[in-house]
C-alpha cells in the first residue's frame, strides 16, 4: 500500500490551510513543523530573510507521525526571499524520505528554486509539484488544482508519475 503523509510548516497559516485541506480531502495524516523560537514581529521577519539567504537550518519541533514510515511524503511550505522556508530545510536534513512530493506557497515566485533546493537536499527529483500563489490558498481558487495534485499521488492512479504544476 502506497502511505502518503503531508508534513507542512506555516509562518503565515497559508502553508497550513493548504496542507490541512489536501490531508482532509484525501484522509491522509499530517505531520506539523514549528518553530523552537517563534517568528514574532519585525524581528521574526529579518528571521526568515536571513535564514533564506543564508540558507540556514533553524532548529525545529515536528510533530506527527514519523516519516520514514511512509513512502511518499507530500512537503508543503512558503517560498521565502525565492527559496525554500528554512524550516523545511531542517526538516528535510533531519529525515530520510523515500518519496517525495511538494506543494509550495508563494507570493509571486521562486518554486523552480524551492523545487531545486528539495531535490539537492534529499538526492531525489519530487515525485510531483506544485505551486500556488497566497492569493489562490487564501481565495480558495486554487483548491480544485491542490484536489486534483493529490488524486495524482493517489495509488492506482491513471497518471503513474504525476505532472509538475507550475504558476
Amino acid at each position: 500500500m502506497d502511505r502518503i503523509l503531508v508534513v507542512s510548516y506555516s509562518y503565515s497559516g497559508v502553508s497550513r490551510r493548504a496542507a490541512q485541506l489536501l490531508a482532509s480531502q484525501h484522509g491522509w495524516p499530517l505531520g506539523t513543523i514549528e518553530d523552537r523560537h517563534p517568528r514574532a514581529g519585525a524581528r521574526g521577519t529579518w528571521r526568515c530573510v536571513l535564514d533564506s539567504l543564508l540558507e540556514r537550518r533553524p532548529r525545529i519541533r515536528y510533530s506527527g507521525p514519523v516519516p520514514e514510515e511512509f513512502r511518499t511524503v507530500v512537503l508543503v511550505a512558503p517560498i521565502w526571499m525565492y527559496r525554500l522556508a528554512g524550516p523545511m530545510r531542517s526538516f528535510l536534513h533531519e529525515h530520510r524520505l523515500r518519496r517525495v512530493a511538494v506543494v509550495v506557497t508563494m507570493g509571486s515566485a521562486g518554486a523552480s528554486n524551492a523545487f531545486a533546493e528539495v531535490r539537492r537536499l534529499t538526492g531525489k527529483t519530487p515525485i510531483a509539484t506544485l505551486a500556488l500563489t497566497a492569493r489562490e490558498v487564501e481565495t480558495g481558487s486554487g483548491t480544485t488544482r491542490l484536489i486534483e495534485f493529490g488524486e495524482q499521488l493517489q495509488p492506482g492512479h491513471a497518471n503513474t508519475r504525476p505532472k509538475a504544476a507550475v504558476v
